[in-house]
């Protein structure tokens, strides 16, 4: 099959012009609700955007990770994590209210000060290490930092896997490809961890966690793979893919959805019982504002539909070989990566638990922006990677 055999379907299509004209009027409504109520709309962009910012860097690492380990489980889904890493740009755009938002996000709340007008001194000032790390200026340089980092790595591995598709070295790429990927997953880690301390630990700059990133680095991974498998799904509806996407696609990619989804539990069960165990005042924090109340509510939500139901479902091999089934799975633990994130930032604003129509709208308007550019980039390249020398694995007829 030629490149042109891979072009994207009609359904593609109806998910740009889906996703940009919702995401477009939502975006309209959080525009009206940022100048209403400034306070609530940054409350609710901070946990939204870091949802579409794992989906785009997630899908980063996963690109790197395939190319690292050669498992012909990524090539069904390499043009799809591509095309989600090109949303680094998009992603580049709207942290644009993060930075003009700083004064409400990072300004604490009524029972103490945030890094941005903590005292110098006294009692709720910072460590001076705190004071020297967590400035406006450190802030911005470190989020530049960061985004040259997976933006230099998204134009390498997109542009060498265009190439790959256009030469005749095609071997010599892939090897180039898999020598880059241990590197650069290296430093996606490293970037996502120390943002994920700037952008969201900081919302509470006397609490500490030193699995923190890995959480985001997990969760990340979770909401990716479910979006791919979404997409493969999606693609298997209409020719060619119909006869390309088989059972054994969607088993491999599912088994991986339940290895990160267990990954994630580790990293949130260890992070609980250390800080648990230690009954340190200054590290219970986190957990005393997040397991009472009704947040102890959403906690518990979190639990049981993010990792517990998600777990049983997914150890039946029936459910992880059915397209019906595992997409609606996938996509519900996209929904509830939302949740997580919304559990982890929104307590330091507020007591109340239940969500204001900004936590419904601005996801909305930021989801369906991300999935309409995600379509577009979608279109722009064949939907496998055809000058990958194992691609004929990929169209083997043969099942297990």
């Amino acid at each position: 099959m030629s490149a042109q055999d891979f072009r994207a379907p009609e359904s593609v299509s109806r998910l740009q012009n889906g996703g940009i004209v919702v995401g477009g009027v939502a975006l309209l409504v959080a525009i009206f609700g940022a100048m209403k109520s400034p306070a609530d709309f940054y409350h609710s962009y901070i946990f939204s955007y870091m949802l579409i910012l794992g989906l785009t860097v997630g899908s980063l690492g996963l690109l790197m990770l395939q190319h690292l380990t050669g498992g012909i489980w990524g090539m069904v889904i390499r043009r799809p994590l591509e095309a989600a890493s090109r949303n680094l740009w998009l992603m580049l755009v709207l942290f644009a209210p993060i930075v003009v938002g700083m004064k409400y996000l990072y300004s604490g709340n009524d029972q103490e000060t945030g890094w941005l007008n903590a005292p110098k001194e006294g009692e709720h000032a910072l460590t001076s290490w705190q004071q020297g790390y967590l400035t406006q200026g450190g802030f911005l340089a470190r989020a530049a930092l960061y985004f040259a980092v997976w933006i230099v790595l998204m134009l390498v591995f997109n542009n060498w896997s265009k190439q790959q598709d256009q030469e005749s070295d095609a071997e010599g790429l892939k090897q180039k490809l898999k020598k880059l990927a241990a590197p650069g997953v290296i430093l996606y880690i490293l970037a996502m961890t120390f943002a994920a301390i700037d952008w969201v630990m900081s919302l509470s700059p006397r609490w500490a966690s030193t699995i923190y990133g890995f959480l985001f680095v997990a969760g990340q991974a979770i909401a990716a793979m479910g979006l791919m498998i979404a997409v493969i799904v999606l693609l298997a509806g209409s020719e060619p893919f119909n006869d390309i996407i088989k059972k054994r696609h969607l088993h491999d990619l599912a088994k991986l959805l339940f290895a990160f989804n267990m990954l994630w539990a580790y990293f949130a069960f260890s992070q609980l019982l250390i800080i648990w165990s230690g009954n340190q005042p200054e590290e219970i924090s986190f957990y005393r504002s997040r397991l009472n109340g009704q947040w102890g509510v959403v906690a518990v939500i979190v639990l049981l539909f993010s990792f517990a139901i998600p777990f049983l479902l997914l150890l039946s091999r029936d459910v992880k070989r059915t397209a019906s089934v595992i997409s609606k799975i996938a996509v519900w633990m996209i929904f509830m990566r939302l949740v997580d994130l919304y559990w982890m930032t929104r307590p330091e604003f507020t007591p109340r638990a239940v969500p204001t129509w900004l936590d419904i709208v601005v996801p909305v308007a930021l989801i369906g922006l991300w999935l309409g550019f995600f379509a577009m980039n979608l279109k722009q390249r064949p939907l496998l990677p055809v000058g990958d020398p194992n691609l004929s694995e990929v169209l083997a007829e043969n099942e297990h």
